[in-house]
This record gives C-alpha cells, structure tokens and sequence, in this order.
C-alpha cells in the first residue's frame, strides 16, 4: 500500500479580548498574584464573552490562518476540532464551523482528548491523508474553559483561560512532516480530572453532581511527571533522533512548574521550551498551537526545525508527535493580542 506525505503548511490563532488577570482574581478568590506566579507561572488569561464559543474562537482562528498564509479553506475534505468545551454535545463544532466557513462538502468530527486533544488531531490528520483517502485537513484545538471554571475554587480557577488554534495539514509530494508519535491511556486515572454530564459515578467512584470542571492538580501531577518523560524518549527514539536533534519542546501549557521537571528528567533544555500560559493560561487544546505561533510570530522557530509537540491530559491521556516545520518565517504578522 502506498503511503501519502503530510505537512503542516499554515497557522492561526485567536484569543478574547477580555483580559482576567491575577489582580483581578485577587477580588474574586483568596489568592495572590505572587501565589499565582509561584506556583504556574500564569500572569494572566482571556475570557470569552458570555455569548462567544468555541465554534466563534474557531472560526475566528481560521480567518488569522487565511489572511497570513493567503491559503484556501473551501476545498478541505476533513475537518478535526479538538475540544472538551464545545457549543453543543451535538451537533460537532466542527460542522458549526463547515457552515461558517462556507466548506461544500467536507467530513467534521470533534474528538475528546482534553489537553492531548490537539495532538491526536494532528496524528489523525496524517494517518488520513497517509492513507490516500483526504489530500487537505484543518485541524483546531480550541476551547472556552471559562464557561465551566469553577470561580469558587481557588485551587482551578487561576488556571484556565479560552483561545483557539488551527492549522492546515495537507499532502507533499516530496516529505512528511510528521516523523514519529506516541500515543497513551490511563483509563483508571479518570476521576481526576473531569466535568460531569449525564454520569454521576466513574470506575465505581461517586462524582461531585456539577457540571463544571473538577480537578485533583495533585494526582495529575504526579502522573504526568512519572510518565510524560518516558512518552517523550519514545517519541524520539522512533524517529532515530536524540533529543540534541530536536529544537524545540511544545508541551501542553498546563503549568510551568510541571514543564520544569518535565526538562529536568528528560534532560531537555529548558530554555527550548515553548508555551503559552504566561499571558492565556491554561487552554487545554489550545495551549500547543498557541505556543508554536507565539514562537513563529517571533521568529524564533526557522524553516526545518524539529518540535516535539506533547500533550497530555483527562483521561487520562497522552500524545507525542515529532514534527519538521517548514512554516513561512516571513509570515510573522504581530497578533492583536
């Protein structure tokens, strides 16, 4: 069977206007900027507005794609939209998004991997086109956490934040972009991250009857720093590549105080290391495309970098994806950010 090459050819983001920074939490909890900083790293975050969603931020991230990359959407034959957040459990986000767009005729599917999500969205998007069945997809991470931020809970609340990131992952004649991934679950770790729905009861554990997001930070801690680093070496090792060859690391943006020991125990440079909660927080499957356009914008990303992009999440779940980027430096418009 003949196997398709796949790239990522452009990307956009978008985030709200609104700004909640940790001032401004300050008024709402019993925190402190200087609690906050400690402990994540995060200064501040953008928030929706009441009747802005997931499929807006979408659409809106589409739009920053097209105006700098000058690319096409109306001939995608797949849309993949990452999200734990999405207007509806039915319909997808993504058909929302195929008629915002204007599409004629395209597959949409959302998937559920949380913060991992956008990752499996890129690992689909490969798998599809490698297949020979789709030559053009358009993969998004996005999410409006706020809408179920729990703004009693000093412990999650200073965390989370809403964006959207999309990009274009089409055929290439010549070489894939897409070197090597790892994909994981730990079904049994469920209860420690979640939002109710219609079940009230997970693995025989009894759940808090709210439909807002619950967190034990402790216990996804701890698992992500005891897994995450060997997901990371498989990764690269798959590849034939030692993390000396690889520029840079984009992991899920969740807190920066689990991105350090992340590089301490896999041995990768810190200062390598791209994200996007300083300024957006925590956006689950926003987080990585928001950290590599930060980095591209800046220039700091050049044509043939390797990435390691790796998610990680509820579930609980993980995805590792090393990646070749032959982004456009010259396409560094500045962000209305």
């Amino acid at each position: 069977m003949m196997l398709y090459h796949a790239r990522i050819t452009a990307i956009g983001t978008y985030v709200p206007e609104r700004r909640l920074t940790n001032h401004d939490l300050e008024k709402m909890v019993d925190t402190s900027d200087e609690w906050i900083v400690q402990r994540t790293g995060i200064r501040e975050r953008r928030i929706s507005e009441p009747r802005q969603y997931t499929s807006d931020l979408c659409a809106a991230a589409v739009n920053d794609l097209t105006r700098r990359y000058g690319k096409s959407v109306s001939d995608v034959d797949m849309i993949i939209v990452a999200t734990s957040t999405p207007d509806f459990p039915f319909p997808s986000t993504a058909s929302l998004l195929q008629h915002r767009l204007g599409i004629p005729a395209t597959g949409a599917i959302d998937i559920s991997a949380a913060c991992a999500g956008f990752v499996y969205g890129l690992h689909l998007a490969n798998s599809l086109i490698a297949s020979g069945q789709h030559r053009k997809v358009l993969v998004l991470g996005a999410e409006t956490l706020s809408k179920i931020t729990d703004y009693t809970d000093r412990t999650t609340c200073v965390l989370f934040g809403d964006g959207a990131g999309a990009v274009l992952v089409e055929r290439d004649p010549d070489e894939s972009g897409f070197l090597s991934y790892h994909l994981s679950t730990d079904g049994s770790g469920g209860p420690h991250i979640y939002q109710t729905r219609i079940a009230d009861k997970m693995n025989g554990i009894e759940l808090i009857d709210k439909q807002l997001l619950v967190q034990n930070g402790r216990e996804v801690f701890k698992w992500v720093v005891r897994t995450v680093p060997d997901g990371m070496q498989q990764v690269v090792d798959k590849a034939g590549l030692s993390f000396e060859q690889v520029d840079w690391f984009v992991p899920h943006s969740a807190n920066l105080r689990m991105i350090e020991p992340l590089c301490e125990r896999s041995g990768f440079p810190l200062e390598k290391a791209l994200y996007s909660l300083v300024h957006f927080g925590n956006t689950s499957a926003a987080t990585i495309p928001l950290a590599l356009d930060i980095a591209i914008r800046e220039g700091k990303i050049k044509p043939g970098d390797r990435a390691l992009l790796y998610g990680f999440g509820s579930g609980l779940v993980q995805a590792g994806m090393l990646v070749r980027l032959q982004l456009d430096p010259q396409v560094n418009a500045p962000a209305a950010w």
